[in-house]
This record gives C-alpha cells, structure tokens and sequence, in this order.
C-alpha cells in the first residue's frame, strides 16, 4: 500500500513538472524574424537576472522587453536611416551599472522606382504642408507613447488578404526628386474589405490626415504599434481594446492615393520596421 501510494505521488509530482513546462512553452514569447539592417529587427539577450524587467534604450528610445525561461530579452527596431557598422543598446537593471552591448548593422539594398508625374502631384501647396506637418507631429507625438504591458506576441496576422503591391523601403524618385523610403507595406485590396487588428491592442488614435487619409494606430504594448491607412471607414474608436482578427475598418483610397489598398506600418522603439519580418510563418 505504501508503495501505491509513493508512486501515486511521483506520477503526480511528474505531472506537475510536465504542467509547468508547458506553461513556460506557452509562455515563451513569438518573435520576429532577425535581421540586422537598416529597417530590420534585432532580438538580443540580456544579462540581467533582476525579477524587475531591465530598462533598455536604443538611440534614447525604450525598447521592447520580455521574458522567458532563459531570462530577458530585448527586440530593438532599427530605422531605415541606419547607417551599416557598429551601434549599440544600453542597458539599465536595478542597482547595477549602466551595460552597452555592441552589434553590427549589416548594409541592405531597398528597390528604387522612377517615376514622372505631374508636379502638382509631388508639390505640395503652403496650406497642405502646414496641415501635412501639424499631422505629422501628431503621429509622432502617438508613436512615442510606452505602455508598460509588454505585448501578448510580436507575431502578427496580416491585416487584410491580397497582393503586397508595394514593400517597404522602397524608394521612390519623383521627376528626379528623391522622396522618402516607403515606411510600410501596402496591399491590394477592393475598396470595402475588412481590415482586421494584427495583434491585440488599444487604439491609441484614429482620424483623417493628409498624406494617409483614415487612419488607425493600434498601441500594443512597449512601443510596439501597428498602423492602418487609407481606410474607407474607421469602425473603432481611440482608448478602445481590440483583439486579433478583430474588424477595425474597411480597405478604402483615402489621403494621397492612386486606388485602393491597406498601406499598413509597424513600429518598434518609435521606428518604423519592416512588416513582412512580423507575419506569422506562411501567410
């Protein structure tokens, strides 16, 4: 009888062990695809051992910060403007010294695309570059927004089906004029289609601005935000919580558009970042 009952309780303490794993895999955090570029994304472990999460900043700006099993974990989104050679992260964990750990941004080629238009289309009038600028301030002013919840997942489900008919980094000449790079992904879509939340989120600002038309900026937690432009119609409101998959809007060809499709953006540490490194394996 004692027997039973020890080996009862070491099955038990097995399946405790085996809960506990599997709630730890569950909790390990869905990453991004690496890559070191200009635009791209670094995952970089922390040599923190503090129950409080470590504060990192890339070029002043807070990162993204989580933890799994094997400790902390930092995901630092690099701007397009990045040059290639060394930068570096800083680190801030409790009482300990300021640490900066070193990596290197390898170079990548964005396409380029020439085109000739009519130049009012390029040239802006004082009234439209005062408004375009007063918007920029603001989209600005909501991408500096931290939240101290680190996000659910950093895997993301693409916001509406269709053809990617513009990446990002694309850079575009405009009657032998450099413009700036494309800083999100634009997908083909007819007007009316629902535009769906890639991740679970708050809507931290919609409205209709110049270059973008309706818009919505999803704050998912830690600087990591999601952007949808273009829309026909916005059916979310700012300081609204929003789940994945969830309808937030209809794909449209509002602001500075030729047709319609979902421009849609992604931003980490208040840069933007490539989206296709973002989307759930195979779609």
């Amino acid at each position: 009888m004692r027997q039973d009952h020890a080996r009862a309780r070491r099955i038990a303490a097995l399946a405790l062990v085996l809960v506990l794993a599997c709630q730890h895999a569950r909790a390990a955090p869905q990453l991004p695809q690496m890559s070191v570029v200009p635009g791209g994304v670094l995952s970089i472990r922390l040599n923190a051992t503090e129950e409080r999460a470590p504060i990192v900043t890339f070029e002043g700006n807070r990162t993204v910060v989580l933890n799994d099993a094997a400790g902390w974990l930092a995901v630092v989104g690099l701007p397009l403007s990045a040059k290639p050679g060394t930068a570096s992260v800083l680190v801030h964990s409790g009482d300990a010294p300021e640490q900066r750990i070193d990596f290197q941004i390898t170079e990548k080629q964005y396409a380029t695309q020439s085109l000739k238009v009519a130049p009012a289309k390029v040239n802006l009038s004082k009234k439209d570059l005062a408004r375009s600028a007063h918007e920029h301030a603001r989209v600005l002013a909501a991408f500096a927004t931290f939240t101290a919840t680190p996000p659910a997942t950093l895997q993301l489900l693409q916001p509406v089906p269709g053809v990617r008919s513009s990446s990002f980094g694309l850079r575009r000449i405009f009657n032998n004029e450099p413009r700036s790079p494309h800083t999100g992904m634009d997908i083909a879509a007819p007007t009316g289609t629902e535009v769906r939340a890639a991740a679970d989120g708050e809507v931290l600002d919609t409205g209709n601005l110049f270059f973008t038309g309706n818009t919505v900026i999803l704050d998912h937690g830690e600087g990591f935000m999601t952007l949808y432009a273009h829309l026909s119609a916005i059916d979310v409101a700012p300081g609204a919580h929003v789940k994945t998959g969830q309808v937030i809007g209809k794909v449209g060809a509002t602001g500075r558009v030729t047709g319609p499709h979902l421009h849609w953006a992604v931003v980490l540490n208040q840069v933007d970042v490539d989206p296709a490194l973002f989307l759930v394996p195979g779609t």
